[in-house]
């Protein structure tokens, strides 16, 4: 790709090497530690499914009594691995005997640690096998309809019915999307556990369960049969069970998933350890099965001024694939977010919107970057916020962006209706169209205002990365140099479900995943 902007790739790739320190620094805390979560994760990846007598899913019920019986440190899969031995019964077995309180996990006599990783891997091999079959028929498909030239329409659900998201889905589709992301309802990031089954309520979005995750691949499959195109289902893959929520995507082939190393930190208030080491082994998951994942730097520009503060989203990206490299994602796979989200009274906005968008583009070449649609200053008026979207339409052909979040032209009044949808569908399309090959043909002057506004955002991201990698990212953090937001070391929700690992402490999926084949 030939540069549009003259960047200084001497400056990128410093920036790229800080980020790639902060990353590594941290490493060694997510080594040395594991969560809840993670072993919920090892639970449902062993096959462990369902809820007990009062609807407490079974992933949480065995680790719950590992943890209370003072044995987390060494993973759920050497208790479950132990208990096969000893009991001759499967993991799901034991932890339906465990939620009748007929087995304590912690309290049964222990194998030799060789033959307890050797039951346990015997299962953990199914399920990668399992994930990598799901991943074979995404690719078989793909073939099959043909992958989409330029950008990728993004749509979204939200009705709290996954049988209603279903209907209103298959007509997106229809309309035109490519991209069909089911948006969770309010607040499920803050919850500590899975919901079990199809959910017809929910507040603002539908539950992330794996039932429906199961009901919305199968309904996208029957809609891309029909329109002999590959429809993606994306969901979120954030908050206190951001691992398991991969995992289950994972089982269900999912294509996309919203996956970002701080966004639960910054947004949610979720404890920033707890976030930092979950991240990590949900995206193995997600690299394994071949998911795309898009991070959340789009929400930075909502606290802050995304003029003012658009080097931050850079340097986010950067330390964003930093540790979606370590956790095996290749290039190909981290989509990178970032957002049109300027004030449209700012002087020129439209060329430092442009400029940020190419810069993205150069400096991450084989991302499938996400390009987020204006909200912050969608103020009800229908016609301006469209000819917003349009602008916002212009710079994804322009700068070649991959995942199109469709823009509303009802944003900031309403739950978007189906005819909203299908004229954001039907503006996007024209442009994209009638300026299919603009990237190819324009170059922006030398030493002019694009080109000196991309440079100036580098170097400020640069210095910006300088000092995270003197101060480490979870100072950093508390000092709230990210979205003007400051979080505790210890503080927000989650840190009790941290804990040290052991030195026999093991999760065969990590190595199956992160190192095994992928074919």
């Amino acid at each position: 790709m030939k540069s549009k902007l003259n960047l200084n790739w001497d400056i990128v790739n410093k920036a790229r090497e800080c980020a790639r320190n902060i990353a590594e620094d941290t490493q060694k805390f997510i080594d040395a530690h594991t969560t809840v979560a993670i072993e919920r994760t090892v639970c449902r990846l062993l096959g462990i499914d369902g809820i007990d007598k009062m609807g407490v899913p079974l992933p949480n019920v065995v680790v719950d009594n590992i943890k209370n019986g003072g044995g987390l440190s060494l993973g759920v899969a050497f208790f479950i691995g132990n208990a096969m031995l000893y009991t001759e019964l499967t993991p799901q077995q034991i932890a339906e005997k465990v939620g009748r309180n007929e087995l304590d996990l912690t309290k049964m006599p222990m194998a030799d640690l060789f033959d307890i990783k050797l039951a346990v891997q015997e299962v953990a091999v199914k399920t990668v096998e399992k994930i990598k079959e799901n991943r074979r028929k995404r690719e078989e498909l793909l073939k099959k309809y043909g992958e989409k030239e330029g950008p990728l329409l993004y749509l979204i659900v939200a009705t709290g019915n996954i049988y209603e998201d279903i209907v209103q889905a298959q007509a997106a589709a229809k309309q035109g999307a490519d991209v069909i992301a089911v948006i969770r309802t309010t607040g499920q990031s803050l919850l500590d556990y899975v919901p079990y089954g199809a959910t017809t309520e929910g507040f603002g979005g539908t539950y992330a369960t794996q039932e429906n995750f199961r009901l919305m691949r199968k309904a996208l499959d029957e809609v891309s049969e029909e329109l002999g195109r590959y429809i993606r289902l994306c969901n979120y893959c954030s908050g206190l069970c951001m691992p398991e929520i991969a995992a289950m995507g994972a089982l269900e082939r999912l294509d996309v998933m919203l996956n970002d190393a701080l966004y639960g930190i910054l947004f949610r208030d979720i404890n920033m350890k707890r976030t930092i080491i979950d991240q990590y082994f949900s995206r193995i998951i997600n690299g394994f099965a071949g998911i795309i994942i898009n991070t959340g730097e789009d929400n930075y520009l909502t606290t802050s001024d995304a003029y003012e503060e658009a080097h931050t989203v850079l340097a986010s990206q950067l330390i964003n694939e930093q540790f979606a490299l370590l956790a095996g994602i290749p290039e190909e796979q981290i989509g990178l977010g970032h957002a049109f989200e300027m004030n449209p009274d700012l002087k020129n906005g439209f060329l430092y919107e442009l400029a940020q968008a190419q810069m993205a583009r150069e400096i991450f070449p084989k991302a499938p970057l996400k390009y987020m649609p204006p909200t912050k200053y969608m103020t009800g008026n229908i016609f301006k916020g469209h000819v917003q979207d349009a602008l916002f339409n212009i710079v994804t052909i322009m700068t070649k962006q991959k995942i199109h979040l469709l823009g509303m032209l009802t944003e900031a009044i309403h739950t978007p209706f189906m005819s909203d949808r299908a004229l954001s569908i039907e503006s996007a399309k024209y442009i994209f169209n009638n300026m299919a090959d603009i990237a190819d043909e324009i170059y922006f002057k030398e030493g002019g205002i694009i080109q000196q506004r991309a440079n100036e955002v580098l170097i400020k991201a640069y210095e910006l990365l300088r000092e995270i990698e003197k101060e480490g990212l979870f100072r950093t953090l508390e000092q709230g140099k990210f979205a003007g937001i400051k979080r505790s070391m210890n503080g927000g929700r989650g840190l009790e479900g941290v804990v040290e690992k052991d030195p026999n402490y093991f999760n065969p999926f990590i190595d199956l995943m992160l190192r095994g084949d992928r074919q």
